[in-house]
């Protein structure tokens, strides 16, 4: 069935369409309460210059049917995350930012960094945009809250305690040396501070400490009131934003051109706890009301807390539909509110404000980046006698330990910038024992051998191989037999950071100070890194399956389980039946087994 008539027989149904260009790649997503109604409509009339470049470009169209355009909204927000379609408005990267996560389920709960956060029973807070803020508030919560770092799950008892308590960044509940109501309540005064609810803790501090000093316990007191004395010192740096204590967000979004920026102030108890800040792209032609939208969906379809008011400088587009979403995750009513006046507007005035800074400073930072890049290109050009700029750069590494699982990998520079969405991996086929060379040809062969490929891009300006002059005659002799040897190509040895190239036998030693250098040498160190992070992987994914998969009634879902709630395969040979069995999907027989792998022993009832 073609375009045309899919149209003519599109359904009066709320749904999700997907529209695909003539490669069959999803380019556009969105929600509709009439599918009928919607999806046509993109095909009549005048529409801002994105939309009618997508729809020139629209091959194929598919739906989905939901039972409300609610349901809608939360399919077409799962999608947009997965297939990251040129068209939408995405939140930049949103997948890869960090959370704080509490593991509240266990009896000693730990705190830790995730960017995975699961429905496991664990309290999440995030997503943090700046690794930097969160290593701060890591740090802060480690020096307020003495709680458990440790990845050992479940708790191990040991003979003597780590550094951390020694510290006392840790109560030592592996060694005994606290039971699990006192342990549990550092964790419930951490997440009162979490949760923007200071002044119940400041409260229940006071009462602890009181209550240590009526009993003479001054040591405890004193720690207490070191505590304290912290937090207030803490709270004394937080901007008090309204009077009436309430718990908020506040979102504004500042943008130019194509470029956007979506700011949220955390409001609780009235103090404003701290802001975060989202780069959305594909915001041209865009309303107020679509960005707002789009902004809104995307990063509370990752927030785990939703307060009960939100307020925003603008409308979103589907409000009504938004607001019994997010009422429906947070379990209770959630009120969407643009302030026309009073502390409320003065609020968003301010995000607003803070939004368009970031903006601005960004735009900045890449015109002065752009110019330095440019630089660099320019001197690079004139150090190596290239005829043009070399405006798209592409490296190639190999990794392996002794010949195992080997990978090679491709890093892409444009404009001396990197391209991680152009990066590509790959898992050597041809090529049996330790062979860089070999597999260096088996690499680039199977990159020029897809000329006009659009997922390897553009041919590049220059190739930068990782290595010397036995890896660049590896490389030459491949693309000279593929005909693309006119490419510009060389080795950059590490150590002695010389240039290898084919047409001069003595080697190039740049200035270790120019730019030149430090570009090349920022190519071949990423195309390293991307190469043995893959090569890592690859060989921890043969660990598992080397032993896991030597257990009977341990398949793919099961093992994933395993290794997302034990975090490692140590964790899973210390566990028992029962911490076993509240792994997801697991059960007796299976469990049992396990425990007969690793020597443990099992109840003959099991």
């Amino acid at each position: 069935m073609n375009i045309e008539e899919k149209l003519e027989h599109l359904p009066d149904h709320p749904g999700v369409y997907l529209m695909k260009d003539d490669q069959g790649k999803i380019i556009y997503v969105g929600k509709a309460a009439s599918l009928k109604n919607r999806v046509r409509s993109y095909f009549h009339g005048q529409h801002p210059p994105r939309t009618e470049a997508m729809v020139r470009r629209v091959a194929d169209l598919e739906y989905i049917l939901t039972d409300s355009e609610v349901e809608a909204l939360v399919l077409e927000c799962n999608l947009i995350k997965r297939h990251r379609p040129y068209y939408n408005i995405n939140l930049k990267d949103d997948k890869s930012y960090p959370y704080l996560k509490v593991t509240v389920q266990e009896e000693f709960p730990r705190i830790q960094v995730t960017r995975q956060p699961l429905q496991d029973g664990s309290r999440y807070f995030g997503p943090y945009t700046r690794v930097s803020a969160l290593k701060e508030t890591l740090k802060l919560l480690r020096a307020l809250f003495p709680v458990r770092t440790c990845r050992e799950t479940p708790l191990q008892p040991k003979s003597r305690p780590c550094l951390n308590a020694h510290i006392r960044r840790c109560p030592a509940p592996c060694t005994g040396k606290v039971n699990p109501e006192e342990y549990r309540r550092a964790v419930e005064a951490l997440l009162l501070f979490m949760e923007g609810k200071q002044d119940d803790l400041v409260k229940e501090i006071k009462r602890q400490m009181n209550e240590a000093a009526a009993r003479l316990e001054f040591e405890r007191a004193a720690i207490l009131r070191d505590q304290l004395q912290a937090i207030t010192d803490v709270l004394a740096e937080q901007r008090v934003a309204s009077t009436d204590g309430g718990d908020r967000d506040a979102l504004a979004v500042a943008r130019e051109g194509d470029e956007a920026v979506g700011m949220i102030f955390f409001v609780r108890d009235g103090k404003v706890i701290g802001s975060e800040h989202f780069f959305l792209d594909g915001a041209a032609d865009q309303s107020q009301e679509e960005i707002m939208a789009a902004f809104v969906k995307q990063y509370y379809s990752n927030k785990m807390e939703i307060p009960a008011e939100i307020l925003l400088e603008y409308p979103p587009e589907d409000s009504e539909v938004i607001r019994q979403w997010l009422s429906q995750k947070l379990g209770r009513k959630v009120q969407l509110k643009v302030p026309r006046r009073g502390g409320k507007l003065k609020l968003i005035k301010m995000v607003a404000a803070n939004a368009a800074q970031i903006l601005s400073e960004h735009r900045l930072a890449r015109q002065l980046q752009a110019a330095a890049g440019e630089a660099a290109l320019m001197e690079l050009q004139q150090f190596l006698g290239l005829e043009k700029l070399p405006r798209r750069m592409e490296a190639y590494d190999i990794s392996h330990i002794q010949g195992s699982e080997q990978v090679g990998a491709m890093a892409v520079f444009v404009d001396g910038r990197p391209q991680p969405g152009a990066y590509r991996r790959f898992r050597i086929k041809t090529v049996a024992g330790a062979d860089d060379y070999a597999a260096l040809r088996e690499v680039l062969a199977r990159r020029f051998r897809r000329l006009g490929d659009e997922r390897f891009g553009d041919l590049p300006d220059l190739v930068l191989i990782d290595g010397g002059r036995g890896q660049l005659n590896a490389a030459r002799e491949i693309m000279l037999t593929l005909g693309v040897g006119g490419i510009p190509t060389f080795s950059l040895a590490k150590e002695e950071e010389l240039l290898f190239s084919p047409d001069n036998p003595v080697p190039l030693a740049l200035p270790r100070d120019s730019r030149a250098l430090r570009l090349l040498q920022h190519l071949r160190d990423e195309v390293h890194r991307f190469a043995v992070t893959y090569h890592r992987q690859i060989r921890a994914k043969t660990a598992y399956r080397s032993i896991l998969d030597e257990i009977p009634g341990i398949g793919p879902k099961r093992k994933r389980a395993l290794l997302q709630h034990f975090g490692s395969l140590e964790g899973i040979r210390r566990a028992s039946l029962e911490d076993l069995l509240k792994v997801k999907g697991m059960d007796r027989r299976a469990a049992g087994e396990i425990l007969r792998y690793f020597g443990g022993t099992v109840d003959a009832r099991d």
